[in-house]
């Protein structure tokens, strides 16, 4: 039976030839008891499309209803959490989502609203915070009382805006199973707009896609039986053909290629030394240990004594690898890539890169951050070429405009270079700061979650952008990041970190995957999913705040 329907509805903004046009011609039936996912890119109208349904938003073509009766505003029927928290920060847990509980319930006596109240708390794990204020509880805690403010509205419709993009993705994980059981427990209709395949598929009944020209896409059926456990997926092969059907068609209807190819890198050589025509760089025989981390320590003073962060990090690299460092947070992943960078003091052991020690900062290790950090006032390609005159101090100013119109093209700004860092969008934003680093033609490359700021999708195209431009240079590169899939998809070793403090290296795998990498390809790679598992399997050892199994010690012979 369909709860809430779409009949033709367009939504635009503006008027005449200024107009926006957002969403196109939606027809849609939400059936009640149905978990309904919506995907896809930023920008296809996902959000419009639950401002509609919640009635915040009047459609500029065709109506919505609910039950049959035209939405015309907010009903407390159509319970909304946004992606931002919005709490009152003078109220307690219990407190804001008491709001919720006298706006519905007025007619309850002051007793009776604090036990409901208590049961709304603790429907959301929230029991032993109830008394504490949004300033001390962490992102995911003050998601989880917007999630129980909502449900204590009684909807009978969840509909849920990306509310869990701006947490961890281990918090993400819990948070996620967390919306399901209480969907399964009263089997509200809930609708969830996420830019997160393996979320969807976790949680759907049904899977619609969301067109960049703001058109319903296709849709999928989620066939997998319920509960449906993370990592009993990673062997599910429904879930392995799903994933990759619904990762193909985003794919194919989102990203196009933009890489550009006009301009040749021209044959002038940095201040490092290394060829600027990178291609020629890394020819010849790689030599070992071009990279090597030894027994590296770093400890921090604090006012109980000095606090180990990370311990005996051993990592010997091959010049012209990618590694990608992988771990849960606070395990000292960006502590170990920012001394590598020269950015952080090494407390104990060393780094030696190309046979010289690691001192300071140096362009010679190039470092993309999860914010590209630009002059927002500058262009792209000033942005660029700020480190470019420096690192080419004999070249020409013109072959120097050509380095850096070279990787603005590969990372697909060709057509952007001239425009304000300020103009561009995060993701545009991050181009330049891919451009930057490889123009400087970096004996290393450091990456730290350099697409962690941005939505799934958006990473993918990266992703994609990255390994074509390093698969032109072959620079010897590490990429900390906390995305399984991106740990595989990148590099040609995944070394993973256990638990801080004193944390080291736990395991490493090999990934022997056939080069270049596409997403698309991996997914259909019989390999691809046992290295998701070793991953897996590792990080779930450390989920909870294992500790690295220590060997028992020989017991010293009496002399």
């Amino acid at each position: 039976m369909s709860i809430l329907k779409f009949e033709g509805v367009s939504q635009s903004f503006g008027s005449g030839t200024h107009a926006t046009h957002v969403l196109k011609n939606i027809n849609l039936d939400v059936q009640e008891g149905e978990f309904l996912v919506l995907l896809g890119f930023s920008g296809t109208g996902k959000t419009t499309l639950i401002n509609l349904m919640a009635g915040l938003e009047r459609p500029s073509k065709g109506k919505v209803t609910f039950r049959g009766k035209p939405v015309t505003g907010p009903g407390p029927e159509r319970g909304v959490i946004f992606q931002s928290y919005s709490l009152m920060p003078w109220l307690t847990v219990s407190g804001n989502v008491g709001l919720a509980v006298d706006t519905v319930f007025p007619g309850l006596s002051k007793a009776e609203k604090a036990e409901k109240t208590a049961y709304f708390v603790n429907m959301v794990g929230l029991g032993h915070a109830a008394n504490r204020r949004p300033a001390e509880l962490s992102g995911g805690m003050r998601q989880r009382v917007n999630v129980a403010r909502a449900l204590a509205m009684n909807p009978e419709v969840l509909l849920l805006d990306e509310p869990l993009s701006a947490l961890d993705a281990l918090t993400r994980a819990n948070l996620a199973d967390e919306i399901e059981h209480i969907w399964q427990a009263d089997k509200k209709t809930c609708v969830l707009i996420t830019n997160d395949v393996d979320e969807a598929i976790i949680l759907a009944d049904r899977i619609i896609a969301l067109n960049p020209d703001g058109t319903l896409g296709e849709e999928f059926n989620v066939t997998i039986p319920r509960p449906r456990d993370r990592m009993d997926m990673n062997t599910n092969e429904t879930f392995k053909r799903l994933r990759a059907d619904v990762t193909k068609y985003l794919m194919d209807v989102g990203i196009e290629a933009k890489v550009e190819g006009t301009r040749l890198l021209p044959d002038v050589t940095p201040i490092h030394g290394l060829p600027a025509a990178v291609s020629k760089a890394q020819k010849g025989a790689i030599r070992q240990r071009y990279l090597d981390f030894s027994q590296l320590h770093k400890v921090y003073p604090t006012p109980k004594g000095p606090l180990t962060v990370v311990e005996d990090f051993d990592l010997k690299v091959e010049r012209g690898e990618f590694i990608s460092l992988i771990g849960h947070s606070g395990c000292g992943k960006s502590t170990v890539l920012t001394m590598a960078a020269g950015l952080n003091e090494i407390s104990q052991g060393g780094i030696v890169l190309d046979g010289m020690h690691v001192e300071g900062a140096d362009p010679e290790r190039a470092v993309v951050f999860q914010s590209p950090n630009l002059f927002p006032w500058l262009s792209a390609k000033e942005n660029v070429a700020i480190g470019v005159d420096k690192v080419y101090p004999r070249a020409s100013q013109a072959e120097r405009q050509d380095v850096v119109e070279y990787y603005l093209e590969r990372v697909g700004l060709g057509d952007a270079m001239e425009k304000p860092a300020s103009d561009l969008s995060n993701g545009m934003q991050q181009r330049v700061g891919i451009a930057r680093a490889f123009a400087l033609s970096p004996k290393l490359l450091l990456l730290d979650e350099p697409f962690g700021m941005l939505d799934s999708l958006t990473r993918w195209e990266l992703q994609e952008v990255l390994m074509e431009v390093w698969s032109r240079t072959k620079v010897t590169a590490i990429c900390v990041t906390h995305d399984v899939d991106e740990a595989i998809l990148l590099a040609d070793r995944v070394v993973m970190m256990t638990n801080g403090p004193q944390a080291t290296i736990g395991k490493i795998t090999n990934v022997d995957l056939p080069r270049p990498r596409t997403r698309k390809a991996l997914l259909q790679h019989p390999d691809y999913y046992a290295y998701r598992q070793e991953v897996l399997d590792f990080l779930e050892e450390y989920e909870h705040g294992a500790k690295p199994k220590q060997p028992t010690p020989k017991p010293i012979a009496a002399e």
